[in-house]
């Protein structure tokens, strides 16, 4: 579909990550809206449900922000940004002064993942694509504060850039990335006093999935998978009208061999 010109400029369609337009800064303006789908799904099928407490660490322009803070019952989401411009667009382009009032979520500008400043526990964290361009001491530093504020049933879901060798520089990497061995990940949280483990589920760019947690509960992370999301995102990125098609006539043929006898007749 055609879309007019003045929509591809104000939704930042053709830009780069980390050019300065709210969309552009956090990822191709191209896939926004698939990045956003796919963490609300990710914590939903983990269990968040609308009474529970998130803090979004990293929560940019409110790219999936938008979506938790209507889904979550008021004064439930809290987030951190840095980049106070970003946040103050996401506001005033996705969600809106009359979703902030009757949402009431609280955000933080700190820049140093300082996630004791809010004073209260949480049941979920979400660090989506923050470990994948932090040095070993911010991630050590989100962790120890992280596990001050998780729960004691609490999940933490992260991203990273899994590679053979980790980073060992100093600096905040952006809008370029870094990466990490899957042990390194595991050793950081491990130094925390919490286990992580791997998640099954897809990223638009690649970047792996982890679930951090107490020792204790580190077996209340059901196994999640999104294989059947994986295909269809493939195909709607060849051609959507082809994949709504396939999608829905295996539907029909597996409905179709489920029926009985009798239901046959």
């Amino acid at each position: 579909m055609t879309r007019p010109p003045d929509e591809d400029v104000t939704l930042g369609r053709g830009l780069q990550p980390g050019d300065h337009h709210y969309r552009a800064f956090v990822d191709f303006p191209e896939r926004y809206d698939l990045g956003a789908a796919l963490q609300f799904g990710l914590l939903t099928a983990l269990g968040l449900r609308e009474d529970h407490a998130l803090l979004d660490i990293g929560c940019g322009s409110l790219r999936a922000g938008r979506l938790f803070i209507v889904y979550l019952s008021p004064g439930r989401y809290v987030g951190i940004e840095p980049e106070q411009w970003l946040l103050d667009e996401g506001i005033r382009q996705e969600l809106g002064q009359e979703l902030l009032a009757l949402k009431r979520p609280t955000f933080s500008h700190d820049r140093t993942f300082t996630l004791t400043a809010f004073g209260r526990p949480f049941d979920f964290l979400l660090a989506h694509s923050v470990f994948s361009h932090a040095a070993p001491h911010q991630i050590r530093r989100c962790l120890a504060e992280a596990r001050a504020v998780m729960a004691p049933t609490a999940l933490f879901c992260a991203t990273y850039w899994r590679g053979c060798e980790s980073y060992t520089g100093e600096e905040w990497v952006y809008p370029g990335r870094v990466r990490y061995t899957a042990d390194d990940m595991a050793a950081f949280a491990w130094q925390q006093g919490l286990v992580c483990q791997p998640l099954d589920w897809t990223h638009p760019s690649g970047q792996t999935w982890i679930a951090i947690t107490h020792p204790a509960h580190r077996d209340q992370v059901r196994p999640v998978t999104n294989r059947c999301q994986i295909v269809a995102i493939n195909h709607w990125l060849r051609h959507p009208v082809v994949a709504t098609f396939g999608l829905a006539r295996r539907a029909y043929r597996r409905l179709r061999s489920r029926r009985t006898p009798a239901e046959s007749r």
